[in-house]
């Protein structure tokens, strides 16, 4: 593998491609129908939000692999590309570049909307060195930063929209209309990525407790953490079941059919292969599950452009 291959490996592309596409249709497909006579930024403001994102989130998967790597070592030997393909000087030179970029054009996009992106984003840039250097091997602190990261790809689209706006406005309706799907999508977003976190722990807990890292598994053990995984299944697939109902009395019907068969019954597939999970292999497996139900989440985006 080349230098080339393996720095786009290293950043996981895919992910970023996700990033991408999340912001992309929540613009496109939610911000875009609400604000039928024009949006309040141009898709020049959604690129280089787009670009910042994807900076920031390089960084942070350089800078997790740079510190990861005794623990990837046992864990993942196959898939190293820090000190096999890049060296360990030049993904520090890479993470800094990625997050100084990432900085300079929030500071861009903050002067032309809202400055709580130029502060939030270098909040994620700082978040990112410390989950990596210490939140990760903590309990459940690592876990709620990468999932409040998640969301904030989604709430970051949001506070573009209003210069001024720092919550939300009763009184400006299509913001309220926004504001709204910007609290669903979140939620959705932080909920599966908390649960999806805590299962990639039960398939690292080797080369984590190796280590000396005290993640949910080797603290409480792994029944506990199939339960807590559990319970915000429960709390997500539920959620989204009474979000049913409302949205049939509205004639979302094709919206809802897409969600009950390709989100909610997924879910409930999770829950039950969680239950029946015993080797490493299957917490991999379910990693790989969650992270699809995350991807056809938020392709559903794609359907409120039929309604909104």
């Amino acid at each position: 593998m080349n230098i080339f291959f393996g720095f786009f490996k290293l950043i996981r592309w895919p992910n970023l491609v996700f990033i991408v596409l999340t912001q992309v249709f929540f613009y496109f497909f939610i911000i875009t129908p609400i604000y039928k006579e024009g949006v309040p930024f141009g898709t020049g403001i959604l690129t280089l939000i787009c670009l910042c994102s994807l900076f920031i989130a390089a960084a942070g998967y350089i800078i997790n692999d740079y510190f990861d790597l005794n623990i990837d070592l046992v864990n993942k030997p196959e898939r190293l590309i820090i000190g096999n393909v890049i060296s360990r000087r030049w993904a520090i030179l890479f993470h800094i570049i990625l997050s100084i970029l990432g900085i300079v054009i929030s500071l861009y996009i903050s002067l032309r909307s809202n400055f709580i992106i130029l502060f939030g984003n270098i909040l994620s840039v700082l978040l990112l060195w410390l989950y990596s250097t210490t939140f990760k091997k903590k309990l459940l602190i690592g876990n709620i930063v990468i999932s409040l990261l998640t969301a904030w790809v989604i709430i970051i689209v949001f506070l573009a929209l209003n210069k001024s706006f720092i919550f939300y406005s009763p009184n400006n309706l299509k913001l309220h209309r926004v504001f709204r799907f910007e609290i669903l999508y979140a939620s959705f977003a932080f909920i599966i990525s908390l649960v999806r976190e805590v299962i990639k722990d039960i398939e690292d807990i080797e080369g984590d407790s190796k280590y000396g890292c005290q993640t949910m598994p080797i603290v409480w053990g792994i029944p506990v953490s199939k339960v807590f995984c559990a319970v915000w299944i429960v709390v997500l697939a539920g959620a989204l079941i009474a979000l049913q109902f409302y949205i049939l009395q509205l004639g979302w019907w094709i919206f809802s059919i897409y969600t009950f068969i390709f989100v909610i019954l997924p879910l409930i597939k999770i829950l039950v292969d969680l239950y029946n999970a015993g080797m490493i292999a299957d917490y991999t497996r379910l990693s790989s599950l969650v992270k699809l139900v995350m991807f056809t989440g938020i392709m559903c985006m794609i359907l409120l452009r039929l309604y909104l």
